[in-house]
């Protein structure tokens, strides 16, 4: 397979776009397609079926643009359909799950809090790795209604942000948490705020870093890789509004040239 076709990556909205920094980072010369699904932002509250459409939808129109690999960078569509949009197309997927192991290896207590959406939180693969990795370490969970939409809206740095991640974060740290998951897409892009409630003492960890290295290890393995000296492109697509996403978009990704289009699907 020629290795100069796109890495294609997605999210319920612009989250992803933290994972896709990382992608950036590791793999420059590498072409990259991201998908911001926000028509339909959030996906924490949306039945498991739905989510697992919508990445039928999304795969599918990335696999019409040539990707050579998916990544699902979303916690919660990870969670929901990794597997099965696996065993539907034919070209490799890295998914994304909150860093329980990575966690479990950090704390220094033994108490570890876990930010993540509704969704996330009540899956089994979820369940299955804190049961791998939990090793008698007490894992604290906490959803988080709200803070996607304030990343999607670019909102995350005004006074409303504040008190809420105060609400969720409040509870671990009275259980005396010293490492605490970010554990959605979105919620790096809240990190300055959850050190700044959190304190100096507690480890954030995220998982936009392993995932990219992941992306990384499978290009590796199946000959994928760009060969080309020149830096890679990205394009910008979105379910939503354009007018609204592409500011955003163009925040995130600290480019305030780019475009974003809007793909009907």
């Amino acid at each position: 397979m020629s290795g100069a076709r796109l890495i294609g990556l997605f999210d319920s909205g612009v989250g992803g776009i933290s994972v896709m920094k990382e992608v950036r980072r590791l793999l420059p010369a590498e072409d990259l397609a991201y998908f911001a699904d926000s028509a339909y932002c959030p996906y924490g509250g949306r039945l498991l079926e739905f989510i697992r459409e919508r990445a039928f939808v999304i795969s599918d129109f990335l696999l019409s643009r040539g990707v050579k690999l998916i990544v699902i960078a979303s916690n919660t569509t990870s969670i929901a359909a990794l597997d099965v949009v696996r065993e539907r197309i034919n070209v490799p997927v890295v998914g994304i799950e909150p860093a329980v192991k990575p966690a479990v290896s950090a704390t220094r207590n033994g108490k570890v809090g876990v930010l993540a959406t509704e969704v996330t939180l009540s899956g089994g693969r979820f369940n299955a790795l804190v049961e791998r990795y939990g090793n008698g370490v007490e894992v604290f969970t906490q959803p988080c209604p709200g803070l996607v939409e304030l990343v999607e809206s670019g909102r995350w740095e005004r006074p409303e942000a504040g008190p809420l991640l105060c609400r969720y974060l409040e509870p671990m740290l009275a259980r005396g948490v010293d490492t605490i998951v970010l554990g959605c897409t979105h919620y790096p892009f809240l990190r300055f705020l959850v050190e700044e409630i959190a304190g100096p003492e507690i480890k954030i960890i995220d998982t936009g870093e392993a995932v990219a290295r992941q992306v990384v290890r499978v290009l590796e393995k199946f000959n994928l890789g760009n060969m080309n000296a020149g830096p890679g492109g990205e394009q910008f697509f979105t379910s939503g509004e354009p007018e609204k996403v592409g500011p955003v978009v163009r925040l995130l990704w600290g480019e305030p040239g780019i475009s974003v289009e809007r793909v009907t699907c």
